[in-house]
């Protein structure tokens, strides 16, 4: 098969969603802004969140420019050149691992920014439809999410494949070696991914604490009150923490697995050759599947995006609307997968082995489905999971937080079922496909699968902080009620699709760090001209290794915990002052007519703590993988020249096992707890407030326990437990990029 023809599709792809999303942006930035009174509110909202993002990408920058120095100099200088080495130099091997990690970097920046861009400005334009119409908003707010979306997905796939053609072009080098030159570009984004995921979490998080702590307990005001300080510094922390976090997370997602299941893609089209089975599109057509089987999936989520829309009578639930708009484009991208698997897939020596790995990527699919059905059994309030933390609200702030944290361990064992089962199901039809060493190639096509819709996905998590800013701006600027049940209806199928998406984040992680763990073994084989057959967790050294691992996830997670807890000092500190002198009935504030909060204070406050704490929970998942991989290179022997790298692989395998569990324990937990307080909100155990015999308004107590409860929660879903789907994915890429280092 032509590689120039392949690579033209992808590229031409991407460039095209690219410009789909240009349209997009174009179609949003034509509609209504609303009032004078709404384009301020959005102002402050955009200026905050450009603000914060301005500062923590130069940061990150900074950080990535010194990390691309070291990657030279440990290439260039430390390491020896070997005689398997895929280019000829040293200094070849490290000016295209290093060129990779700084266009991943910039690539993954370039995306999360953009994206949160057009978000910021598809906020107030969706209010200002739900004005006249529910439809109108639901459409202006899902295309706001699918230009972040699109991008990402297509920027990813235009970075990994405008890289290889640009090692071929340049170099002289066998293109089953070329994923292993261009293995920085998925570390790069990683690298950005965590630290951008990191600060939104910390920052978004701390306000939303600070916020629902003064504001709904201690004043017994509203969300979203226009009276709370620290409502714009929340509202921002939707666009940083959900936007352009999770854009960054989908990003490295896509670009590390489309990297490593090319690597795995080229080893087993070698080994079919050898044995006299080879594929008819050969070893460039197999390595090609990933980058190919995406382009089509672009073009799906374009499909899907499009056919969003509600009934003329807007009775239909906005959630139907995108549920059918996902399930047409999951459908359309299974089509192009069944055709892309025949066409680059097949073997004559083989002839079921193209439908064996279509059917491992409908395996992935499935699982993507069984994971948002999962996250809502836990985290909706229609299921017992969240009706019994409400239950135990009653009883105070002490039994719901007992409460939800039972319901965060339980959470863990369905997802690890359905994964298990994806795992084994995929690499067992690998395996009976006919070709040799196939059962890892079909855990990468599940893999693909998974994140074929991507595109999609990513738009529906961004319609979630875009309709919660929506609802903020009619809140804040006083908007009747009837307008603002509107927005409420769209705020809470937001809230669903980020707890939803959160699920397919995490399972996607899962399965992308076991095809990146096979890749990083492959590699190791690849560099030390000798096979690493298995990871020995009965040797000291490599049980150290996975003990280290372990350790890490539950260190990082502490501290990105304890960053929002901080920060959120500082901000209850600050909206109390600006409180002090009010008066009080019922222990209820009154508000003078004339009362102006402090806005930007808060937001002061809560730039300066995120980006000052984001740093040392990065670098600590950064620097644990090297300085394992390069101190226990103390103990290599004759014997066994790869225990070094063997234990760099112990700690892998624990701490992406640990980090999965610990993620999922977050991610539902704190939904669960978030929910529980909205359906006690929503007229449960009494509501929000009691009626006194005299009439009067009083703070319900049991809203009050759940309110401690959803922002213990806060940190847990929103900071660590994203951060900790992106920690998993640069375990892998960073011992991927780093692998010859520690041989």
């Amino acid at each position: 098969m032509s590689q120039s023809l392949l690579l033209g599709i992808v590229l031409v792809i991407s460039l095209f969603g690219l410009f789909v999303a240009f349209l997009l942006a174009k179609w949003i930035l034509r509609r209504g802004t609303g009032s004078e009174a709404m384009q301020a509110i959005s102002n402050a909202i955009k200026e905050g969140a450009e603000a914060f993002l301005r500062r923590q990408n130069r940061t990150i920058l900074i950080l990535a420019a010194l990390f691309a120095v070291v990657l030279f100099v440990g290439y260039g200088f430390i390491r020896e050149h070997r005689a398997f080495d895929p280019v000829g130099s040293s200094f070849e091997l490290a000016g295209w691992i290093t060129l990779s990690f700084i266009l991943g970097a910039l690539c993954s920046v370039i995306a999360g920014y953009v994206g949160m861009w057009v978000s910021i400005r598809s906020n107030i334009r969706t209010a200002t439809a739900a004005l006249s119409s529910i439809n109108d908003a639901l459409r202006i707010a899902l295309r706001g999410g699918a230009v972040s979306g699109l991008l990402v997905v297509a920027m990813s796939l235009l970075g990994v494949g405008g890289l290889y053609a640009l090692v071929s072009s340049f170099s002289n080098v066998d293109p089953a070696k070329i994923p292993l030159l261009i293995v920085g570009y998925g570390f790069g984004a990683s690298f950005v991914a965590l630290f951008a995921q990191l600060g939104g979490g910390i920052y978004t998080k701390a306000a939303d604490v600070g916020a629902d702590l003064v504001g709904k307990v201690e004043a017994g005001i509203p969300e979203d009150d226009p009276r709370n300080p620290a409502v714009i510094a929340d509202l921002v922390g939707d666009n940083v923490g959900d936007c352009a976090g999770r854009g960054a997370d989908l990003f490295e997602s896509t670009a590390a697995e489309n990297i490593g299941a090319m690597i795995l893609g080229a080893s087993l089209a070698a080994a079919s050759e050898k044995a006299g089975l080879a594929f008819s599109a050969g070893i460039v057509g197999v390595m090609m599947f990933p980058l190919i089987a995406r382009a089509f999936g672009i073009i799906a989520s374009i499909i899907g995006i499009i056919m969003v829309r509600m009934d003329k009578e807007e009775k239909m639930d906005p959630m139907d609307a995108l549920n059918r708009g996902y399930y047409i484009a999951v459908a359309l991208a299974m089509i192009a997968f069944g055709g892309a698997s025949y066409w680059l897939l097949d073997s004559p020596g083989a002839p079921h082995a193209w439908w064996h790995f279509f059917l491992c990527g409908i395996i992935g699919v499935l699982t993507s489905v069984a994971f948002v059905y999962i996250t809502q059994y836990y985290t909706e309030y229609r299921y017992k999971p969240v009706q019994s933390i409400a239950e135990a609200s009653k009883t105070g702030p002490a039994t719901n937080i007992i409460a939800g944290i039972g319901v965060g361990l339980e959470c863990t064992w369905m997802p690890a079922l359905v994964m298990g089962g994806a795992l084994l199901g995929s690499y067992y039809l690998g395996k009976t496909s006919g070709l040799p060493h196939a059962g890892l190639f079909g855990t990468a096509v599940a893999t693909m699968g998974m994140l074929a819709t991507a595109a999609y996905i990513l738009a529906m998590d961004t319609f979630g902080p875009i309709t919660d800013n929506a609802g903020g701006i009619v809140e804040m600027s006083q908007q009747p009620e009837h307008i603002r049940k509107k927005t409420d209806r769209l705020d809470a199928v937001g809230n669903t699709t980020k707890a939803l998406t959160k699920g397919y984040a995490v399972g996607s992680a899962a399965l992308a760090a076991f095809l990146l763990f096979q890749a990083y073994m492959d590699e190791v084989a690849q560099y030390a001209g000798q096979e690493m057959k298995a990871v020995n967790l009965a040797n000291p050294v490599v049980f150290v290794g996975g003990l280290f691992g372990a350790a890490l996830v539950f260190l990082f997670s502490a501290m990105a915990i304890r960053a929002v807890g901080k920060a959120a000092q500082a901000i209850i500190e600050e909206v109390r002052r600006q409180y002090s002198k009010l008066q009080r009935i019922n222990d209820i504030i009154q508000f003078p007519k004339d009362f102006k909060p402090d806005y930007g204070s808060c937001v002061d406050i809560v730039t300066k703590s995120a980006l000052r704490k984001m740093v040392a929970p990065g670098l600590l998942v950064v620097l644990t993988p090297i300085t394992v991989g390069l101190v226990f290179k103390a103990f290599i022997t004759p014997e066994n020249k790869l225990i070094s790298a063997e234990a760099v692989a112990g700690l892998l395998m624990v701490g992406t096992i640990c980090g999965i569990l610990m993620a999922l324990f977050l991610n539902n937990g704190g939904g669960a707890w978030d929910n529980a307080k909205k359906y006690i909100e929503s007229g449960a155990h009494g509501g929000k407030y009691l009626t006194m015999p005299d009439g009067t308004k009083a703070k319900n107590p049991t809203h009050a326990a759940a309110v401690v409860g959803d922002t213990v929660g806060d940190p847990f879903k929103d900071t660590a437990g994203p951060s900790l789907h992106v920690l998993i994915k640069l375990l892998s890429t960073i011992t991927l990029v780093l692998a010859p280092l520690f041989i």
